[in-house]
């Protein structure tokens, strides 16, 4: 055997023998996952976790809104309906009530205005989630006609 051919097999039994001192062998039927790889798979669950629960926060605030604005609708639905449940003729202008509905204690702004015709009224409901508010939850508009004068 030549003096170089001896060199390179030297050569490869010692980096053999490194590798295998400091990283280990691992065998061809060696079984597991090694450290490195549990922790990369526990770094995508978590991530993928994180999405899901911010995912489920923001759809739980979208229904809380959604719930708001529904009952709102129906409160000013219910302030429009009494104007016609009484069959009353509406005076202009503009009054704000309390229109409660389930747990939330909104404020309706009722606003009569006169029309081109002096037998018909346009009625506006406003609803907002308190009396400093600016935010409309819901807005109806309907039009009175004066039962009285047909």
């Amino acid at each position: 055997m030549s003096a170089r051919t001896w060199q390179a097999i030297h050569t490869r039994q010692m980096t053999a023998a490194f590798h295998t001192k400091h990283f280990g062998r691992r065998h061809a039927n060696a079984k597991g996952f090694t450290l490195i790889e549990v922790l990369i798979a526990l770094a995508i669950v978590a991530i993928a976790l994180g999405a899901v629960l911010r995912a489920i926060g923001s759809l739980a605030s979208d229904t809380d809104s959604a719930r708001a604005h529904l009952l709102a609708l129906w409160s000013a639905d219910n302030a429009l309906s009494a104007i016609r449940i009484s069959a009353a003729w509406p005076e202009v202008g503009q009054s704000t009530f309390v229109c409660p509905q389930g747990q939330y204690r909104f404020v309706c702004r009722q606003t009569v205005a006169a029309s081109g015709s002096p037998l018909v009224r346009q009625v506006t409901v406003s609803v907002y989630p308190s009396a400093g508010s600016r935010a409309v939850l819901a807005e109806v508009v309907t039009v009175v006609q004066n039962e009285a004068r047909r």
